[in-house]
């Protein structure tokens, strides 16, 4: 029997096989405070503290507040704990995330000692914060004077806010959520619209924590191998205890989600998003249902079932009817069932189309809802749904996020709520209840007629381009800065100019980070982990086929690859081949000799989680222009379906590249997709191309796969429009292509669990065939060949990509070397040896930078430096340059070289999921980084020193040509030609 410490009363014990985990469900007795322990079998430990938080502005307080809570408390009285702790520990995953009506706190780690020393600085962040009112300046918003005495906005979340604010999907939701939602929370930005930023004050601050953040409107998650009263002890003795009803209260308010006041009828809204061009089809028509709370545990997954009629895939009818509408491009990325707010959301709608179509596409979409409404569903298309519920259920993740946390926030906006999590996890009883329900005579078509065609509390959004919105904003916000410059009186200035100089003070007065936990490079774990398999021959068709076999926990799922060494003259001719991204987009998507696309997208979800296609591909150890390169056709699926493995040789052996209509459709929706998310992935782009030349990989990702790839893509869309052969010229291109990779020689890569493996290998055997390889004969010339003079192109250009942004993306890029070379555990060191000491105060503290750092990439053979929605662009190159002259012109303690090295050692260490480790493994071991070169890596990197980094700058960093690149606002054409940048855009 599980003891819990006596300060909690256990309420639930609930044990869930199909997870291997128990749910101890417990409360603090003083306080309130509810603790869900997720108890398992797991040496990752993880802790998640949340609370809900409903703002009712769009003023950013809960984003800000996430922020403020994580700069000093009361026992660590130090201005960046956080940060610090990031620097003192051996994390797997540190972070604070705000949402619409909730805040978390999450961390995990592998290290016991680490697990309780974050613990400590969490739980002491989150209850017991400084709130300074520098850290609000700095963090929040603040007004600065420049010398001219004008007054500017400043603030780390307003610059953030700028930047998401700035991408297309995010204004498209926020102009759609304060409509459906008129009274509730959800009516306004909890991340704050950087136009209301400037209004909230720090009083308003404090009073947002003090009714949000107390253990009774806390939730504690925690998940992994630790006892749960160990931990229970450590959260009552940091923080719980302190609750005494003398300094603090014991009980505070419980805060809960109330049911916005439904609509009487439908609405339809227009509005605007700033984009960098105005045209035809570039509007959004969006509908959007507001359905029951999240609180049933049927009903959410009855509407789930109802979403994934619907929208499961391509072959399903609402998605193959916004795929291959005329009226648009895509369908809407807003699609489906949001079950992240108290109450649930669905959506549907197109992109890529024009504003006069709005009734012409509501009424379609109404249309085909009335019909399959109306209409039986095949047994099959329930059951294939049922199937992607049971595997998504059965898969452990972990690989992106660690596995404790995805459950934890899994589980979280149901217990937020006040509901069950376990409802969540445990949905095996609930499965079976849905299984018994969709048998009922037209049980699912009733649940389209009751949420969405008799539900009329509907928004239609219909949103256009507008090309001069951000510049109005701009002109906007100018104009509050003016007003504000005729209203201050010299009084004021002189508060303000005290403000900005106590803030400089405070950023550069050093922190005696020794008030925090840490651990040593003496905790860091002796062995590198790597997943062992067994490497055998299989016998298929007379060939023999290279196996990579492993076995793992898997939960009754198995993970099949097909892979294929990219070796020879006919893989050169390939990885060569412009056209081999969008071929490896569109593999799978497409149909075969047996089944039309839409339809075989239904045989996919009806056996398998789908088949993926991509390149693994890395630079050679030692040259920067050779690659290790190898394709990779995958799948999982459940352990009763193996026969998902003959749809990944239908995929090899049978595609056809014949349905033109298809692949227009899914590079018009991969087009829009693209574009709409540049802004918040605008720090990669930059990095991607200032490295573009320093190494082979560098060169072909550039071109192939970064703006240049884009560009051509839009042109190629613009041609077609005009020239409907280029479709058939397309088609032939990736057809030869096609045939002349799948020839290659094949190898397998299996994971599973051990009694399934002989079942699954007979099976495979039964699936492998081989043919031989033929040179492709490229007849037709596209658009996209004229990417290729950028792989010999070897300029030291400095670029500037103008996008539809408010913020600059900058990266500068120095040749460096490669894996394996001497000089490599030094430069992995000095990535974030500059970031900590330098970089993140220079550009994030004191330049208000989203974010800023180095990092050494040896695919690309680079050093680089990067900053992130930023308000500054040549501030922030000399600021890369500084960081070089501070590491060499100063002495520096070994304090600050071990908070680097433990940085890169916990990211070496990161667990994945089972089969993720294997899979990981496995690829390591093809690219000829095996375990013993890791191990021989990490001793090297444990024994680099100050002089190493030291010398590693010299021969690199100082004085060096390098690279610059930005993503940048599309008004700042002019000055970024003054500062030597060469402009592009996208067309």
């Amino acid at each position: 029997m599980t003891t819990l410490h006596t300060s909690f009363q256990l309420l639930d014990t609930q044990s869930i096989e199909a997870l291997g985990i128990t749910v101890l469900t417990s409360r603090h007795r003083t306080t309130g405070a509810m603790h869900y322990h997720l108890a398992c079998d797991n040496s990752e430990n993880a802790l998640m503290i949340g609370f809900a938080t409903q703002p009712m502005s769009s003023r950013g307080e809960a984003h800000i507040l996430e922020h403020v809570v994580l700069c000093g408390s009361q026992k660590y009285p130090v201005r960046d704990p956080f940060f610090s702790m990031v620097k003192r520990s051996l994390n797997t995953f540190m972070n604070a995330m705000t949402a619409s009506d909730w805040t978390v706190y999450p961390f995990a780690t592998q290290n016991k000692k680490d697990f309780f020393n974050l613990l400590s600085v969490y739980t002491d962040a989150v209850f017991f914060p400084n709130i300074h009112p520098l850290d609000f300046a700095q963090e929040g918003i603040r007004v600065e004077l420049d010398d001219e005495g004008k007054p500017h906005y400043h603030g780390i979340v307003f610059n953030e806010m700028k930047g998401a604010m700035s991408g297309e999907i995010d204004q498209l939701y926020y102009a759609l959520a304060s409509q459906l939602f008129r009274h509730t929370t959800y009516h306004y930005n909890s991340g704050g619209d950087p136009a209301d930023i400037i209004k909230l004050t720090y009083e308003d601050l404090v009073a947002f924590h003090q009714k949000h953040y107390h253990p009774s409107n806390a939730i504690i998650m925690s998940f992994g191998d630790i006892d749960v009263a160990e931990i229970q002890a450590r959260l009552h003795d940091e923080a719980l205890a302190r609750f005494d009803g003398v300094n603090y209260p014991e009980k505070g308010r419980r805060l809960h989600s109330v049911a916005e006041m439904r609509r009487d009828e439908p609405l339809a809204v227009y509005d605007t998003y700033s984009s960098d061009s105005e045209g035809e089809q570039m509007t959004h028509h969006v509908l959007a249902w507001l359905l029951p709370t999240i609180t049933d545990p049927k009903l959410r997954l009855s509407l789930r079932l109802m979403e994934g009629v619907l929208i499961e895939h391509s072959g399903s009818p609402l998605r193959a009817y916004l795929e291959s509408h005329t009226l648009g491009t895509a369908p809407s990325p807003l699609l489906g069932l949001d079950d992240s707010h108290y109450q649930m959301v669905f959506y549907a709608g197109l992109r890529g189309s024009d504003a006069k179509y709005a009734d012409e596409v509501e009424q379609g979409i109404l249309a085909l809802l009335q019909q399959v409404a109306d209409n039986p569903i095949a047994d099959e298309v329930i059951e294939t749904v049922l199937h992607q519920i049971e595997l998504d259920q059965r898969h452990i993740g972990g690989d992106s996020m660690p596995y404790g946390l995805t459950l934890m926030l899994e589980g979280f906006s149901t217990a937020i709520h006040g509901g069950n999590p376990v409802d969540v996890w445990q949905i095996d009883e609930h499965l079976t209840w849905l299984k018994q329900q969709a048998k009922q005579p037209n049980w699912v078509q009733n649940l389209i007629y009751t949420h969405l065609l008799n539900n009329q509390h509907r928004v239609r959004l219909t949103m256009t381009p507008d090309d001069k919105k951000a510049a109005r904003l701009i002109e906007a916000e100018q104009a509050t800065l003016d007003e504000l410059y005729h209203r201050l009186s010299d009084e004021d200035k002189q508060v303000i100019n005290r403000q900005t100089s106590d803030l400089r003070q405070r950023q550069a007065t050093p922190d005696d980070i020794n008030l925090l936990p840490k651990v040593g490079l003496d905790d860091v774990p002796s062995e590198v982990a790597f997943t062992q398999g067994s490497h055998t021959m299989l016998q298929a068709d007379g060939v023999s086929y290279p196996v990579h076999l492993y076995h793992a926990g898997t939960n009754g799922l198995y993970y099949y690859q097909v892979i294929i060494p990219l070796q020879g003259k006919i893989a050169e001719r390939l990885l060569n081949d412009p056209l081999l991204p969008l071929y490896l987009f569109l593999l799978s998507e497409l149909g075969t000799v047996q089944y039309d696309a839409r339809s075989f997208q239904a045989v996919q979800a009806s056996q398998s989680s789908g088949v993926t296609a991509r390149i693994s591909q890395r630079t050679d150890l030692y040259n920067a222009d050779d690659l290790s390169s190898y394709f990779v056709l995958a799948t999982r699926a459940l352990n009763s379906k193996p026969s998902a493995i003959g749809l990944v040789n239908e995929v090899l052996n049978e595609t056809i590249f014949s349905e033109t209509d298809r692949i227009k459709e899914l590079l018009q929706q991969k087009q829009s997709g693209w574009q709409s998310r540049l802004a918040g992935a605008g720090h990669a782009y930059a990095m991607q191309t200032a490295s573009r030349n320093l190494s082979r990989q560098a060169a072909i990702e550039y071109a192939y796969s970064g703006l240049p790839a884009l560009a051509a893509l839009k042109e190629f869309l613009a041609q077609a429009l005009q020239d409907n052969s280029l479709w058939q010229q397309l088609s032939d291109r990736l057809a030869q292509l096609h045939q002349c990779l799948i020839n290659l020689p094949k190898q397998v890569l299996l994971v599973c669990e051990e009694q399934a493996s002989d079942g699954l290998l007979n099976e495979i055997a039964k699936q492998l065939s081989a043919k031989p390889a033929a040179m492709p004969q490229s007849e037709h010339r596209l658009i996209f060949d004229d990417l290729t003079q950028l792989l010999t192109k070897k300029d030291s250009e400095d670029i500037a990509w103008l996008i539809s942004t408010n913020v600059y993306h900058n990266a500068a890029a120095y040749a460096a070397t490669t894996a394996a070379d001497e000089d490599t555990p030094a430069l992995m060191v000095l990535a974030p040896f500059l970031r900590n000491g330098y970089l993140h105060g220079a550009i994030r503290e004191q330049g208000g930078a989203y974010g800023g750092g180095a990092s050494f990439d040896s695919n690309a053979a680079a050093f680089r430096f990067y900053s992130y929605r930023d308000p500054h662009c040549a501030e922030t190159f000399e600021h890369f340059k500084s960081s070089i002259d501070w590491l060499l012109d100063n002495e520096h303690d070994n304090e600050q070289l071990t908070e680097a090295i433990l940085g890169i050692i916990s990211g070496m260490d990161k667990p994945a999921s089972p089969a993720g480790e294997a899979v990981k493994s496995c690829l390591s071991q093809l690219h000829q980084r095996d375990k013993a070169w890791q191990q021989q890596l990490r001793a090297k990197i444990l024994a680099v020193n100050i002089d190493d980094l030291k010398r590693v700058a010299r021969k690199y960093l100082k004085n060096q040509p390098h690279t610059r690149a930005v993503l940048a606002p599309m008004g700042q054409e002019e000055a970024l030609g003054k500062l030597g940048f060469a402009i592009k855009k996208l067309g």
